[in-house]
């Protein structure tokens, strides 16, 4: 505000120096003069007063400019600290990844062996769900071909939905606050995606595989419910783990991989169980 004051204030000053320049430049002793030498006279002392005050204005814009741009750009450090209180920085690790290349081969086992010793023994509910259903796999052992195949498309549909939303976390594109409009986004997504192969794989399955009908409508309604299922957890497990202040970076994956093979085989078996009802067949 004092800078501005002063520019007014130098404006002020030639505006009066340009209206009072005949009376006001002139000395008395030059009064005796004759009217053209006094007239030069003058306006060379006008002249140079112009331009002694055009350079101060210039010299204040300058000094205006500089304090603008040093209120306007934040300091570095508390740019980072903003950043980091808003949720716009990298997810929080317990490791700094500028030290990774440092970090020895066991830290990164160790830091990573308990929550993959959490998700193998939550894997072992697929062996309890297969046996659950040897009733029905005894009899349509047709099943069993795709068990690998939709395991694995689960994992992948959510490996690719996870890396995304992780790297998205990392540069700070999205924020918690992006949580629901994020994973709705996923969960579509995975559906379009589960219809369009499934169009595919069934018809194929059948056609050229030689495939029953009805494990082929399996098949069919399988895919889609499967790559919903892991486009929708692959997309909130990375969320959840920074609610609760874990590292997505480590618990997502593996998480997302264990919840979509146990629910997607759930599903598969279920759906097949529904089908083979609806097309006659003992089970």
């Amino acid at each position: 505000m004092t800078t501005q004051l002063k520019l007014c204030f130098c404006f002020l000053i030639l505006s009066t120096t340009l209206q009072l320049a005949p009376a006001s430049l002139v000395p008395p002793s030059r009064i005796i003069m004759s009217p053209q030498s006094s007239d030069a006279s003058a306006l060379r002392e006008l002249k140079e007063t112009i331009k002694n005050q055009a350079k101060e204005i210039n010299a204040l814009r300058a000094a205006l400019k500089s304090q603008t741009a040093e209120i306007i750009k934040p300091a570095p450090a508390a740019a980072a600290a903003a950043a980091a209180h808003v949720g716009h920085g990298p997810p929080a690790n317990d490791e700094d990844p500028g030290t990774y290349l440092e970090s020895p081969f066991y830290r990164l086992a160790m830091k990573r062996v308990g929550w993959l010793a959490i998700f193998l023994c939550s894997l072992s509910l697929t062996a309890v769900i297969m046996n659950g259903f040897e009733h029905t796999l005894t009899k349509q052992i047709e099943l069993a071909y795709f068990v690998p195949l939709l395991a694995g498309h689960g994992g992948n549909t959510g490996g690719q939905a996870v890396g995304s939303v992780l790297s998205a976390l990392s540069t700070g594109s999205v924020t918690s606050k992006d949580a629901f409009k994020i994973i709705k986004k996923e969960a579509m997504s995975g559906l379009l995606v589960g219809l369009l192969l499934g169009s595919i794989v069934a018809p194929t399955a059948h056609f050229v595989g030689g495939i029953s009908r009805h494990v082929s409508c399996t098949i069919l309604c399988t895919l889609p419910l499967l790559s919903l299922i892991a486009g929708t957890l692959a997309s909130s497990i990375p969320f959840a783990a920074k609610a609760f202040g874990l590292d997505p970076t480590v618990i997502a994956a593996p998480a997302m991989t264990t919840f979509v093979d146990v629910t997607g085989l759930l599903a598969y078996f279920t759906i097949a169980n529904k089908i083979f009802a609806w097309y006659g067949l003992e089970l």
